[in-house]
C-alpha cells in the first residue's frame, strides 16, 4: 500500500513537532500518574477514576501514534520566490478568489488536511474549491462542480 503524503507547511511540522515533545514529555507523565493514583484507590473493577485515566492513556497514545505517522510522512510545502512559480495555484500559495455567485471575495492559503483550519482562512488541498482551481492562473473563471450546488469564481490574486 503506498503510503500517503501529508502536505504541510513549515510552520505547521513545527508546530506538530512541539505537539508531539509535549504529549511524550509532559502529557504522558501525568497520565501515568492518574494511572497509579486511581490504582490506589483499590478495585478496580467499580474505579471510575480508573477507567477514565486508562481512556485518556488510549487517547494520547493514538494521538501520539497518529502525530508520529504524519512527520514520518510528511513533505513540507516549500515557499518560492519564483515568479514563474507564483503564476499558478499550488499548495502553499495565497489565493484571493470571488465566488461569481454573490461577489463575495475571499483569500485563503492552500494547506495540507492536517493544518487546514477554514476558519482562519486554511483550506485542504483535498477540498472541492481546491481541488478545482488548483494550477490555474489569474483572471481564470472556474467552475466548483463537486459543490453541493455548482458555482464559478474568478481567481483574483495569486501570492
Amino acid at each position: 500500500m503506498p503510503s500517503e503524503k501529508f502536505y504541510v507547511t513549515q510552520e505547521g511540522y513545527d508546530d506538530l513537532v512541539k505537539e508531539l515533545e509535549n504529549l511524550v514529555h509532559n502529557v504522558r507523565p501525568q497520565v501515568i500518574v492518574e494511572l497509579q493514583e486511581a490504582r490506589a484507590q483499590g478495585d478496580l473493577s467499580e474505579n471510575a477514576d480508573y477507567d477514565a485515566a486508562r481512556e485518556h492513556q488510549a487517547q494520547v497514545e493514538a494521538r501520539i501514534r497518529e502525530v508520529e505517522a504524519i512527520l514520518k510522512q510528511a513533505e513540507i510545502i516549500e515557499e518560492s520566490d519564483d515568479e514563474s512559480h507564483q503564476k499558478v495555484i499550488h499548495i502553499g500559495s495565497v489565493v484571493t478568489i470571488e465566488d461569481l455567485s454573490d461577489n463575495e471575495i475571499a483569500t485563503y492559503t492552500i494547506v495540507g488536511t492536517t493544518e487546514a483550519d477554514p476558519f482562519e482562512g486554511k483550506i485542504s488541498n483535498e477540498s472541492p474549491v481546491v481541488q478545482a482551481i488548483l494550477d490555474k492562473k489569474v483572471g481564470d473563471v472556474v467552475t466548483i462542480a463537486k459543490a453541493t450546488v455548482p458555482y464559478d469564481v474568478k481567481i483574483i490574486d495569486i501570492k
